[in-house]
């Protein structure tokens, strides 16, 4: 069976370039839009520098678009000089389009003044449009690169020095709003970090397999033909005997596991199987890289 090698596209391509700057603008209206759908009607402050922005319209009524320009600005010039300019231009045109979309979705009528709702949906929303901008290779900036700074001259893990910023505001909203309006923003929290790994992921359900057979040139060919897969043969061997062995390792979509079951026991009724979820697969037969 012949396999034909595709050519990619360059990832700084002039082609390349346009879809990722098309992703982080439609990113950015899709946050905005909950944003002004969903978070700031319901005093829902989940995190970042728009999360800042609705206690400080609730507290002051001062414009939110405005509060993230004079706060994301500043922020993209810290991490520009501090961070050795790791920050591109689209970081800079997200921190400045996002609010300038906020600006201009602020007319839209809450979708709902049910709290919780307001909280999974716009945390849908958020994350929905967040995840399209990092597969765009963008960034919205904000606390971000706050973070970032903290990471790298503190030691404190990213991970950690992100939620010690989306912690403080939510906390923060707990004294100024209510403490149940914390725990919904919490919620939406949640929820668009969840969304954010299923827009970069997917809704991934292939599979994993390693076989270990006696009959492991069969078993190779009849994964590559039968079933029109790859295979990749790995060394082993037993624990028990010390016996070398090869270990077929193959990538299924979850409709060929069972398929794939079939067809390993006609060729080795005896033969091991372990199936294991796959998190993301790239390459030909999946997902685009």
């Amino acid at each position: 069976m012949s396999r034909k090698r595709r050519t990619g596209v360059s990832l700084n391509s002039p082609q390349r370039k346009a879809v990722e700057y098309g992703m982080l603008l439609v990113g950015s209206f899709l946050l905005a839009a909950s944003f002004n759908l969903f978070l700031n009607p319901n005093q829902l402050a989940s995190g970042g520098v728009s999360g800042l922005s609705v206690i400080l319209y609730h507290l002051f009524h001062w414009p939110p678009s405005i509060v993230q320009w004079a706060l994301n600005i500043p922020l993209f010039l810290l991490g520009f000089w501090l961070l050795d300019r790791q920050y591109s231009l689209k970081a800079a045109v997200g921190s400045i389009v996002l609010p300038l979309f906020v600006a201009l979705t602020s007319h839209l009528q809450p979708l709902t003044d049910n709290t919780l709702l307001a909280s999974i949906y716009g945390g849908m929303g958020v994350g929905l449009g967040i995840g399209i901008v990092f597969r765009g290779r963008g960034s919205t900036g904000g606390f971000s690169i706050a973070s970032q700074i903290l990471h790298k001259y503190s030691g404190i893990s990213l991970g950690v020095s992100v939620a010690v910023f989306d912690g403080l505001v939510i906390l923060l909203a707990g004294f100024v709003f209510t403490p149940e309006k914390a725990l919904y923003a919490l919620i939406a929290l949640f929820v668009t970090s969840k969304t954010i790994d299923i827009v970069q992921m997917g809704w991934n359900t292939s599979k994993v397999a390693y076989i270990i057979s006696d009959e492991t040139e069969k078993m190779r060919e009849a994964i590559l033909f039968d079933l029109d897969r790859g295979v990749t043969l790995l060394d082993g061997s037993g624990g028990y005997t010390g016996d070398e062995r090869k270990v077929l390792m193959a990538v299924v979509s979850q409709s060929e596991v069972s398929k794939l079951k079939m067809l390993v026991r006609s060729v080795d009724a005896e033969a091991f199987i372990i199936l294991c979820p796959a998190q993301e697969v790239l390459g030909e037969g999946f997902r685009a890289v």
